[in-house]
């Protein structure tokens, strides 16, 4: 079949492309930012459409002449009302659909009954309905928590066990929740592909366990190795409170922690386990699911990260022609460098995670624990990968807004600022005359932002300046290496 894949930069849209590639079928995806697929093994396999399901002009030539289109995205970013996007979303989505005729649309929502249900799974309900509401027939799958390395809902889990030992937690730690593992979700995604009816069809998923949080974290801290941890609930801790508590502790943010801690009151458990044809002694227990999480983690094998997705536009570059007459700060260092252009961005590529930042890595930590406390990002979203960086992936406080391989890498910053700011590396020129190019921008909002820039000159002076020269000192030990190797190996098939 042709597909349609939407949310394709996203986490299970970015994993299920390929998966249907290699399943023979002909994939299509529409993005807002084409260049976010750019750095994908699989990208030269698909077609590839710009546009935005908030933009209905951009719809109708992506699904032409498809024949299924999955739906696969979420407005939920933790600025207005994301259940007010996802509404006009769908809207836009089955009239395009319509207009095309595609023969089914597969909608990944969320689990969840009765008449209490909150906003987030309301608004994930309400999605399906909509687009159910045309003559486009709609298979809509509701899974409850996804397991997977990079999940919104496995990264939760890990930095709550891993991070308290002793967890003063609310009352939904005794909700009881049907987990599934993102390899199964993925497998039952394009198993539906086979329904030739004409019928709408709604479908709750889950794994064989059933378990209440406190289990699953429990369960996560024996297979990662962690001692016995202790959890108290109480019943004092609000979903406002508990989405400050899951924001500072986990790479989460507090406006995105909020209404899914809040979903966290709903039991979440397949009601008819026979209404989609699988059987669950086939699927991944929850212990395994998070077994095979933590191996891909370690193995550095992950494709895609809840934080990948970006629900806003692309975002503006210092470069942009509408910056020109605005106020626009910066700080340059230039280091000049005998080391291959290659190795230079090498070693810049590598900054954030567990590599740290060059230096002063105590104030890094200092600026992303501020940024938690005020509900920012912080640092503990850290990297995919500790060399290897895509655009539009998150990298700590940053995303990644440009990469160019051996020559340029631009960070743009998502920590809470009185503006915008971003972070540029270049490496110019070649061979053994190498310039080390690193600018910080800043694009102040309103007097505090002036304010802030103004503080943060002396600091900028000591830690940047200091940045600058690890970087080229860095990038001139590999190259150092390198040639020590090319030289030993020539040595030896002289010999």
């Amino acid at each position: 079949m042709r597909v349609l894949v939407t949310g394709a930069t996203g986490y299970i849209g970015g994993r299920l492309a390929p998966r249907l590639l290699e399943s023979g079928h002909q994939v299509r995806c529409l993005v807002r930012d084409p260049g976010k697929l750019d750095q994908d093994p699989w990208r030269a396999g698909v077609e590839v459409f710009q546009g935005d399901i908030l933009d209905p002009a951009t719809l109708n030539e992506a699904l032409e002449g498809c024949d299924v289109a999955y739906y696969l995205v979420h407005s939920m970013d933790g600025v207005g009302s994301f259940a007010e996007r996802d509404r006009t979303g769908a809207e836009n989505f089955r009239k395009a659909a319509e207009h095309a005729g595609i023969k089914r649309i597969v909608y990944l929502g969320g689990m969840g009954s009765g008449d209490e249900l909150s906003e987030h799974l309301s608004s994930r309900h309400e999605v399906g309905r909509i687009l159910a509401d045309g003559p486009t027939p709609v298979t809509e799958l509701r899974a409850a928590v996804i397991i997977g390395s990079g999940s919104v809902s496995f990264e939760m889990l890990r930095y709550l066990t891993e991070v308290l030992p002793v967890m003063v937690t609310p009352r939904w730690v005794r909700t009881r929740c049907q987990p599934i593992a993102i390899h199964d979700v993925l497998g039952i995604l394009i198993g539906v592909l086979d329904d030739a009816t004409d019928a709408d069809h709604v479908y709750e998923i889950g794994g064989p366990d059933v378990l209440e949080y406190e289990q699953m974290m429990r369960i996560y801290a024996e297979e990662a190795g962690l001692p016995r941890r202790l959890i108290v609930p109480v019943p004092v801790l609000s979903p406002k409170l508990s989405s400050h508590w899951v924001g500072l502790v986990t790479p989460i943010p507090a406006g995105i922690a909020k209404p899914l801690v809040d979903s966290l009151r709903n039991e979440v458990v397949v009601r008819d386990q026979a209404s989609y044809e699988y059987h669950p002694d086939e699927l991944l227990s929850y212990r395994a699911a998070v077994r095979r999480a933590l191996a891909t983690s370690e193995e550095l094998d992950v494709p895609t990260r809840w934080s990948d997705a970006s629900a806003g536009p692309a975002r503006p570059s210092p470069s942009d022609p509408d910056w020109s007459g605005g106020t626009l700060y910066h700080d340059r260092r230039e280091v000049r460098t005998n080391a291959e252009p290659a190795d230079v961005f090498w070693a810049f590529s590598r900054i954030g995670g567990a590599n740290g930042y060059y230096g002063f890595d105590w104030a890094w930590r200092l600026r992303g624990l501020v940024d938690s406390l005020v509900g920012g990002v912080g640092l503990r979203r850290g990297r995919r990968h500790p060399e290897e960086l895509r655009k539009g992936e998150a990298l700590d406080f940053w995303r990644v807004a440009a990469v160019e391989p051996d020559r340029r890498l631009l960070l743009h910053a998502e920590m809470r600022l009185p503006g915008e700011a971003w972070l540029e590396f270049r490496a110019d020129g070649e061979g053994s005359n190498v310039v080390l190019s690193q600018t910080a921008y800043f694009q102040p909002r309103g007097l505090l932002g002036r304010l802030y820039w103004a503080v943060l000159i002396p600091f900028h002076a000591v830690i940047f300046r200091l940045m600058a020269e690890r970087i080229a000192v860095a990038a001139e030990e590999r190259s150092e290496v390198r040639s020590q190797h090319e030289i030993s190996g020539s040595s030896l098939s002289n010999e």
